[in-house]
């Protein structure tokens, strides 16, 4: 297995293990709004990390390699609130070309 699947494995267990948490720590029992707006936002944000190190990192230096194009157009699309089928052929398409062209 490589170090990619074994990151994926153990982010998928603790994001398990937190989920579980609350409702066994607290007892069936509401968990405060500001602990639940966190665990909320954690998953997210270490899929947000996931993307960027595979994307931008490489032997422990920034890459700017096609796929910096891809995640761009994809982020540019998404802001003009492109459906997402679009943004993913649009940055499939955006890096295919700079693949291409370099």
């Amino acid at each position: 297995m490589t170090t990619l699947w074994i990151t994926i494995a153990a982010v998928a267990v603790a994001s398990a293990a937190i989920k579980a948490a609350g409702p066994v720590l607290v007892g069936g029992g509401d968990l405060p709004p500001r602990v639940s707006s966190v665990i909320a936002l954690l998953a997210p944000a270490l899929l947000a990390a996931l993307v960027v190190v595979e994307t931008f990192g490489e032997d422990q230096h920034l890459v700017l390699d096609p796929k910096a194009v891809g995640v761009a157009v994809a982020a540019l699309a998404l802001a003009l609130r492109a459906p997402v089928l679009v943004v993913v052929a649009l940055a499939v398409v955006a890096t295919a070309a700079v693949r291409a062209l370099g």
